[in-house]
C-alpha cells in the first residue's frame, strides 16, 4: 500500500492532467466553432446559456430525442402498472409486466414491429425444445443475420416513417436477442425431463417484453429474472422512495454532466474532421481521447441508469453500473466492469458454472459442453456488429 502523500499528488496529478487537457479541447472548440458548425451543424443548446451543442454522438442524440418523444412516458407507465399490480395482483404480476411491454412496443415500434420480435422469440424457443446448443447458437445468429439482409431492411423500413423507427426496432431486435438466447441455452443446459414450469413460453414472453430493458439493456439473465420475480415479499413504494429520489438525483447530475461536454466541448466534430485532427496540438488530441470514454461512461451510466432504477423499484437486481474508465488502467477491466451485464452473460454461456434459480428443483450440469464457447464469441461479435456498424454508421452515412 502507498503513503497516503504519496496517493494524494498522484490523484491532484491526474485530476490536473484531465482538467488541462479538457481545457485545451475547450479552446480548440471555441477556435473552431464556426467551421465545426458549417460542416456538422452544430445546434443551438437551451441548458447552459444559449452554448451550441455538438449534435454528432449517434447514441447520445438517437436516446435523447426518443426519450423526450416516447420511451419516459411508457417507462413511467411501468412504473405505475408495476406498483399497482404489486398491491392488487402480486401473483400475477410478471403477466401483468409482460402484458404491458406488448402494448408498450406495440405503441413504441408499431404492430408490425411488435410481430416481428415476438415472431423471433417464437422461433427460438420451438428451436430449444430439441435442447442442443448447437441448434441455439446457429438459430441465434441466424436470427440476427436477417436485421442485415437487405431485402428484409427495406420491407422493415417501409414500416416507418422516419429512419430513427428503423433504427430502434434493430436496436431492440439486437438486444432482444440476447434475451431469447439466455432461455434457450439455461433450457439446453437443464437435465431431461425438466420438471420446472419456469421453462415455458409464457415465462419466456414475460422475460423478453420486460420494459425497463426492452429497447437497450443491460443484460439480466433469465434465472436472476425468475429468482426474484417469483418472490412473494410485499414491497412497497414508499419503502424505496428514499433510495428512488437518490438515484434520480444521480441520474439527473450524470446527464447533465454529459450535456455540459458536449456543449462545452466539440469532440465528437473534432474528431470527426482529419483536417482539425491535424493542426490541433498532442495535449488536444490527448484530452480529445480522454474526453471520449468519459463521455461513453457518462452515456451509459444515463442509458443503463434508467432501467436499473426502474428494476430496482420492482424488486430485481440489475448489473452493476459502468465503472469510471479513469480508474481502470486495462482492457481487461474495461471489458469485465464496464458492461457487467454482457460480461456475465458471456461467462455463464461458456464456461461458468450453472446455478439454479430459486425454486429450480431439477439439477443443473455444472460445466456446459465446451461447443458452446465458440458460438458464444461468434454471437458477440455479430451483435456487436449489427448494433453499432449496422445503425450509428448507417445513420452518419445518410446524414452527415
Amino acid at each position: 500500500m502507498l503513503p497516503r502523500w504519496e496517493l494524494s499528488f498522484y490523484l491532484l496529478a491526474s485530476l490536473g492532467f484531465h482538467l488541462y487537457s479538457f481545457y485545451e479541447v475547450y479552446k480548440a472548440s471555441r477556435e473552431h466553432e464556426e467551421e465545426l458548425d458549417r460542416q456538422f451543424a452544430l445546434e443551438i443548446g437551451t441548458l447552459f446559456g444559449g452554448l451550441k451543442k455538438d449534435p454528432t454522438d449517434f447514441e447520445w442524440s438517437f436516446w435523447m430525442e426518443w426519450g423526450k418523444q416516447r420511451l419516459l412516458r411508457f417507462l413511467f407507465g411501468h412504473v405505475v402498472v408495476s406498483q399497482l399490480a404489486n398491491v392488487l395482483a402480486r401473483k400475477h404480476r410478471p403477466w401483468i409486466l409482460g402484458a404491458y411491454g406488448i402494448w408498450a412496443s406495440w405503441c413504441v415500434l408499431g404492430a408490425h414491429g411488435t410481430a416481428i420480435i415476438f415472431l423471433h422469440t417464437l422461433i427460438s424457443f420451438c428451436v430449444a425444445q430439441f435442447r442442443s446448443l448447437v441448434l441455439t447458437w446457429l438459430c441465434s445468429l441466424l436470427l440476427l443475420s436477417t436485421l442485415r439482409l437487405q431485402d428484409v431492411e427495406e420491407v422493415k423500413r417501409g414500416w416507418y416513417q422516419t429512419e430513427n423507427e428503423y433504427y430502434l426496432l434493430q436496436f431492440t431486435l439486437t438486444v432482444r436477442c440476447l434475451y431469447y438466447t439466455s432461455f434457450s441455452l439455461e433450457l439446453c443446459w437443464q437435465e431431461v425431463p425438466c420438471g420446472s414450469s419456469f421453462y415455458s413460453f409464457p415465462w419466456l414472453v414475460a422475460y423478453v417484453f420486460y420494459y425497463p430493458v426492452f429497447h437497450n439493456g443491460p443484460i439480466l439473465s433469465f434465472p436472476e429474472f425468475i429468482a426474484k420475480m417469483q418472490q412473494q415479499e410485499y414491497c412497497s413504494l414508499k419503502s424505496n422512495l428514499s433510495a428512488f429520489a437518490v438515484g434520480l438525483g444521480r441520474l439527473l447530475c450524470y446527464w447533465w454532466l454529459a450535456e455540459l461536454m458536449v456543449h462545452l466541448m466539440y469532440m465528437h466534430a473534432i474528431y470527426s474532421s482529419a483536417s482539425l485532427l491535424r493542426a490541433v496540438s498532442c495535449w488536444t488530441l490527448g484530452g480529445l481521447a480522454l474526453a471520449h470514454v468519459l463521455f461513453f461512461y457518462l452515456k451509459y451510466l444515463v442509458l443503463f441508469g434508467v432501467p436499473a432504477l426502474l428494476m430496482r423499484l420492482d424488486g430485481l437486481t440489475p448489473p452493476p453500473l459502468p465503472r469510471c474508465v479513469s480508474t481502470m488502467f486495462s482492457f481487461t477491466g474495461m471489458w469485465r466492469y464496464f458492461d457487467v451485464g454482457l460480461h456475465d452473460f458471456l461467462i455463464r454461456s461458456s464456461s461458468s458454472p450453472h446455478k439454479p434459480a430459486v425454486g429450480f428443483t431439477p439439477p443443473l450440469r455444472l460445466v456446459p459442453p465446451p461447443c458452446s464457447s465458440c458460438p458464444t464469441w461468434c454471437f458477440l461479435g455479430a451483435a456487436k456488429w449489427e448494433k453499432s456498424t449496422g445503425t450509428g454508421s448507417s445513420y452518419k452515412d445518410g446524414h452527415m
